[in-house]
């Protein structure tokens, strides 16, 4: 009987899995059946408006990429954004998606201007292209070049700078149509500067907020006191942050303010922000016990702000590379010149704020999940200091002139808070709760655990200190994400040579 009932049980269980694989994979089925919807109205639209254009079949060819490149970037790029606000539980998955998709697309449209930069951060000199003909290749096989990598980034669960995606497909199609003089090493050398900038910076600040907040409230006798007194300072400090980090970043191509005028609104906004949070605080602590979740509650609403605010400046900065090139093209099909900057068209500017709130939509959940908690643990607390050294980071890197990617800066302050858990975990500081992993989380990774307790306890002593330290931080993601920055210029570089050649030899 009990046999019989076993192999019912393993029936059942591989009936199970059987039907969660088919689920799953038509799930994936559906996602890329819209994705290609969205591509094939792209050139709908195309094909229906300039139609009647020379050249008409390559502008509709270079509007699917270009749609192509924006799925892309809203699958990868944006789950720095919300990412670690739907680790912390602040925001459902539902949620982020809703938030990032409006802000994202209302930054491009907004603040994304109406003229564009066609060779990105000036890495080759375009006033050796040949000809308009070549230079549109060459823009075509960069566009194309970065959306092929970033696709892959994303299947493999690597967040990876778009921004260096489109510099390295711009890199490898202008050597393949010029040469090696063409491309601007001292800038190249600065993007390779970034690699190691970006992530340590963010990293550091973010563990330096996150040690304030634990020394100054959390590890402290009384804690609903202590959050009163910081908690109002800390989202000033924020709001300041994000209020300058707009300025900067967010709406500088329709209004490009000057230093002064951003520092003055910086300070604007932490004084307009402290008191009406200072009485919030209150009276939301009036029943806290000085748990620490209820100490992390008081950074949820922020957490949700800050999501929106990057989000919207992801989408007036990001979407350019998408856009850029696309821009590039129609604007050098048009002229038949070689163009250093183009006006962007407003179908243009829609395939990329629509394709970029498509691509989070469909494929964004699997990187947000990743940022958010297959790291490292986030709780709205250490999510906030990931959050607001995102901005810190940018502002204080302007102000010292030092090169930063921004997706760099974000998945680096994740690693720099889980860096920090093990740290303070591993001295054993004066925390209610300072094994964020237990010993049952412990026991369950490695079941040889508790057979060796039997046998040797102090060698199970020290296996379950290892264990418990090294789960803190996902090593394997720290690889897996550090290989693929070191490689995505160069592999854009090369896909952006090879396509070039290609594109050639299709149209000569």
């Amino acid at each position: 009987m009990s046999l019989k009932k076993t192999a019912l049980d393993k029936d059942l269980r591989w009936h199970k899995r059987m039907d969660a694989g088919l689920g799953e994979t038509a799930s994936i089925s559906a996602k890329l059946g819209l994705a290609l919807v969205f591509l094939l109205a792209c050139s709908a639209f195309v094909g229906i408006h300039m139609g009647g254009l020379p050249q008409s079949g390559f502008l509709i060819a270079a509007a699917v990429i270009g749609g192509y490149m924006a799925l892309n970037i809203g699958a990868n790029d944006v789950a720095n954004n919300v990412g670690p606000a739907v680790g912390s539980k602040a925001l459902t998955m539902f949620g982020a998606l809703v938030i990032a998709a409006i802000f994202e697309s209302a930054g491009a449209i907004i603040a994304g201007g109406d003229v564009v930069g066609t060779i990105k951060n000036g890495i080759i000199d375009p006033s050796q292209m040949p000809d308009g003909q070549t230079f549109v290749w060459a823009m075509m096989a960069a566009l194309l070049a970065a959306a092929l990598w970033l696709n892959l980034a994303t299947w493999v669960g690597a967040p990876v700078s778009t921004t260096h995606s489109i510099v390295g497909g711009v890199m490898g199609a202008g050597m393949a149509a010029v040469g090696m003089d063409a491309v601007n090493w001292p800038t190249m050398g600065k993007i390779a500067a970034s690699w190691v900038i970006s992530p340590v910076l963010g990293g550091v600040i973010a563990a330096a907020f996150l040690a304030f907040i634990k020394f100054r409230i959390l590890y402290t006798e009384d804690r609903v006191s202590a959050a009163r007194k910081w908690v109002p300072i800390l989202v000033g400090v924020m709001i300041s942050a994000f209020s300058m980090y707009l300025m900067m970043k967010g709406v500088k191509k329709i209004w490009k303010a000057d230093a002064s005028v951003i520092v003055a609104i910086g300070i604007a906004a932490f004084f307009l922000t402290v008191f009406p949070v200072r009485k919030a605080v209150l009276r939301a602590s009036q029943t806290m016990t000085g748990r620490r979740k209820e100490i992390a509650s008081l950074f949820r609403i922020p957490l949700v702000v800050s999501a929106a605010l990057l989000s919207f400046a992801h989408g007036s900065n990001d979407v350019a590379n998408a856009i850029g090139p696309l821009a590039a093209i129609v604007s050098g099909v048009d002229s038949g010149e070689v163009v250093t900057s183009a006006h962007i068209p407003v179908w243009v500017m829609v395939i990329g704020a629509v394709g970029i709130s498509a691509g989070l939509i469909l494929f964004g959940p699997k990187l947000i999940k990743t940022v958010g908690s297959k790291i490292t643990k986030l709780d709205p607390i250490r999510a906030y200091t990931v959050a607001l050294s995102a901005a810190v980071t940018v502002i204080v890197a302007s102000a010292l002139g030092l090169p930063v990617s921004s997706t760099h800066i974000a998945v680096g302050a994740v690693f720099g808070v889980g860096f920090l858990r093990e740290i303070l975990s591993h001295r054993r500081r004066q925390d209610p709760q300072p094994m964020l992993v237990t010993t049952t989380d412990v026991a369950q990774a490695n079941p040889h655990i508790e057979a060796l307790r039997q046998i040797d306890p102090n060698e199970a002593r020290k296996v379950e200190k290892k264990l418990r330290k090294r789960l803190l931080v996902r090593r394997r993601y720290a690889v897996t994400i550090a290989t693929a920055w070191v490689v995505t210029v160069p592999a854009g570089a090369f896909l952006g040579a090879l396509l070039f050649f290609t594109i050639r030899g299709i149209m000569l």
